[in-house]
């Protein structure tokens, strides 16, 4: 791909994405002002001060709620284009911090279950492909469908009744440490490991009953040749497709995985900022993984022109 051309292409993507995050970011802020309660009593409640009327006239005025609503979400937007997402009612920090602290630690559970999911699901999706219908494939869908099936709260919970509370290998609150992140990681990989080894496992078959794979094997050229230099590289373009939309995953579903292991990561930030309905962290947080799936979907599109030419700039 030449580079005008590739830089054409990301324009025309960055476009698109424009209304798309209006829409997010309007929604996020509409949720908040339609819920119900005085932000500035919460502010107040929040922070632990006991609200009179002369106070609450004074944060509302300071928050700007007697604005309209449209002034007030052109005001919230234009801040957050400046990377100011308020403040929180609880912390009484900036709401950008807090998050992109919290999304650094979540970040290290995200990427050490990304690393575990490709770790298992490659070597068992090509074998249960390529022994298709024998033992080790039906053991390996079956352990797909187990994993696909079992929540992932309830893989944490029976990995901390093993590990924590029977053989005593891990603390029960997990911490910002290597101990700790182990079974955090095992919890949020699982499933994920399921939805791999099921899509590798159907693109290497699909390549492997192609033509090209027939002739090459026609002409005698050894299967594990094949496999490695054609089958493997026409697969990886589905394959990276499931794996960028994975990343988004990995993140959002964080937020149950770190309040069970107490991980201080932004899960569990989301979720102490729904139980004190600390509103500002709720709306960057949705506005912040939007703006994560956003990036990732260009940059798998971009790696699936790279890897596939035949991809269409529509």
């Amino acid at each position: 791909m030449k580079g005008s051309n590739l830089l054409k292409y990301i324009g025309k993507r960055l476009l698109r994405l424009i209304p798309i995050l209006l829409v997010v970011t309007f929604i996020a802020f509409s949720l908040m002002y339609l819920a119900s309660g005085d932000p500035a009593q919460k502010k107040l409640v929040a922070q632990g001060i006991v609200p009179t009327d002369e106070t609450l006239e004074q944060v509302r005025q300071e928050m700007g709620l007697y604005d309209p609503f449209l002034v007030r979400y052109g005001r919230w937007l234009w801040n957050f284009l400046r990377g100011d997402l308020g403040e929180s009612y609880a912390y009484s920090l900036p709401v950008s911090d807090l998050l992109w602290s919290a999304m650094g630690t979540t970040a290290k559970v995200a990427v050490s279950a990304l690393l575990l999911s490709l770790l298992l699901s490659l070597p068992l999706g090509i074998l249960s492909a390529v022994r298709q219908n024998s033992f080790w494939d039906i053991l390996v869908r079956f352990l797909t469908f187990l994993a696909n099936s079992i929540p992932s709260f309830l893989v944490a919970l029976l990995l901390i009744y093993v590990f924590c509370v029977r053989l005593y290998w891990f603390p029960v609150l997990a911490r910002d440490s290597l101990q700790g992140l182990v079974l955090p990681t095992i919890a949020l990989s699982l499933p994920v490991c399921g939805k791999f080894v099921k899509q590798i496992r159907a693109e290497v078959l699909e390549q492997l009953n192609s033509e090209y794979v027939i002739g090459a094997q026609a002409r005698g050229v050894h299967r594990r040749v094949i496999l490695t230099r054609d089958v493997l590289h026409n697969s990886m373009s589905a394959i990276l497709t499931v794996i960028g939309f994975s990343i988004g995953s990995l993140f959002t579903g964080s937020v149950v995985i770190e309040s069970i292991f107490q991980w201080p990561g932004v899960g569990k930030l989301v979720m102490d900022a729904i139980t004190a309905r600390d509103y500002p962290i709720i709306q960057g947080f949705v506005v912040y993984i939007a703006l994560i799936y956003v990036v990732i979907n260009l940059l798998t599109d971009i790696a699936y022109r790279f890897l596939d030419p035949r991809v269409t700039e529509s």
